[in-house]
C-alpha cells in the first residue's frame, strides 16, 4: 500500500493519464468523424455518376412470347458494366412503332408487378417496360445486416436513376418503339426516384408521379414511420435522411420543366405526408 507521501503522486499520475487518454480518444473521434464526413461529401457529389450512353448494353433476350394482350419480352441489359438488369417489356399487338411507358415500381415490389398493370397500357397502344430495381426481385440481397440493407437502399436510389436512363438507351435501339414518345410512371419509391430520373433524362417527354414526395425529413415524419419505429423514430429518421440526402428529389425535380408532370397524392396519406408531396 502506498504511504501518504506517495498517494498524491499516484493520484496525479492516474488523473494525468486519464486526461491523456481522453484527449487522444477525442482527437481520434474528431479525425474519424471529419474523415467520414469528407468521404461522404465526395460520395454524395459522385452519387449519380456512372451513366455512359456509349457503353455497350450487352442485351440478352430471355424470352419473347405472345399473350392475348401483347408480346411479353423478358431480357436483361447492363446498367453498369457487368451488372445485368432483369427487365420485362410488353409490346402491343398492331402497327409499329409504339410509344412506351417506363414504370418504376414501389419499394417492396419487383418487375413481376408488370403482369398486373401492363395490359392496361398495352391495350391503349403503349409499350410498357419495367425492371427489377437493385435489392428487389432477382437482385435481392438475401439475408443481410441492417447496415448492409441501409447501404443497399442508398445505392438503389442512385442505380434506379442510372438504369432508367440506360433503359431509354435500349428502347432507342428497338424498331417497334417510337423513341420520340417515351414516358415515365413512378409509384411510391418509383415516384421519388423517377422524378430525379426524369430530371436527368431529357428524352422522357412527360412524367406521372403517383404517391411520391420530397424533403426527406418531412417524408420520414409520416404517421406510418412514427408508428413503425416508435421511440427509435427520431434517430432512425435522422440517420436515414443523412444517408439518403443526395437522393432527395427536391434537389432535382425542377429540371423536369418545361415537360409536363402530373403528381397524384392522397390528402390523408399515412406514408407520404401531403407536406412532403407538396
Amino acid at each position: 500500500m502506498p504511504n501518504d507521501r506517495t498517494q498524491p503522486t499516484l493520484d496525479f499520475f492516474w488523473s494525468s493519464r486519464r486526461r491523456r487518454v481522453a484527449t487522444v480518444f477525442t482527437a481520434s473521434l474528431l479525425v474519424t468523424m471529419f474523415s467520414a464526413s469528407v468521404a461522404k461529401s465526395r460520395a454524395d457529389r459522385a452519387y449519380y455518376s456512372g451513366y455512359d450512353s456509349t457503353a455497350p448494353l450487352n442485351t440478352e433476350l430471355r424470352s419473347d412470347e405472345p399473350t392475348p394482350e401483347h408480346r411479353r419480352i423478358e431480357l436483361t441489359f447492363e446498367g453498369m458494366p457487368g451488372e445485368p438488369v432483369p427487365t420485362l417489356l410488353g409490346v402491343p399487338l398492331g402497327e409499329e412503332p409504339f410509344p412506351c411507358v417506363i414504370f418504376l415500381h414501389g419499394i417492396g415490389q419487383d418487375k413481376t408487378f408488370f403482369d398486373t398493370i401492363a395490359p392496361i397500357f398495352t391495350d391503349a397502344g403503349y409499350a410498357f417496360a419495367t425492371f427489377d430495381q437493385y435489392t428487389r426481385g432477382e437482385r435481392h440481397l438475401g439475408d443481410v445486416s441492417f447496415i448492409e440493407e441501409a447501404l443497399g437502399l442508398r445505392r438503389r436510389a442512385a442505380a434506379t436513376v442510372l438504369e432508367t436512363r440506360r433503359l431509354v438507351d435500349y428502347l432507342e435501339t428497338r424498331d417497334d418503339i417510337d423513341s420520340d414518345y417515351i414516358y415515365l410512371l413512378g409509384a411510391s419509391f418509383g415516384a421519388i426516384t423517377g422524378s430525379t430520373a426524369a430530371a436527368f433524362e431529357p428524352r422522357i417527354r412527360a412524367v406521372v408521379l403517383a404517391y411520391g414526395g420530397g424533403n426527406l425529413p418531412k417524408l420520414f415524419a409520416s404517421r406510418e414511420a412514427k408508428a413503425a419505429l416508435g421511440p427509435l423514430h427520431g434517430i432512425v429518421s435522422n440517420i436515414t435522411s443523412f444517408l439518403l440526402a443526395p437522393a432527395d428529389p427536391k434537389q432535382h425535380v425542377a429540371k423536369i420543366a418545361p415537360r409536363p408532370v402530373l403528381l397524384q397524392n392522397g390528402e390523408d396519406d399515412a406514408v407520404i405526408p401531403p407536406s412532403s408531396a407538396r
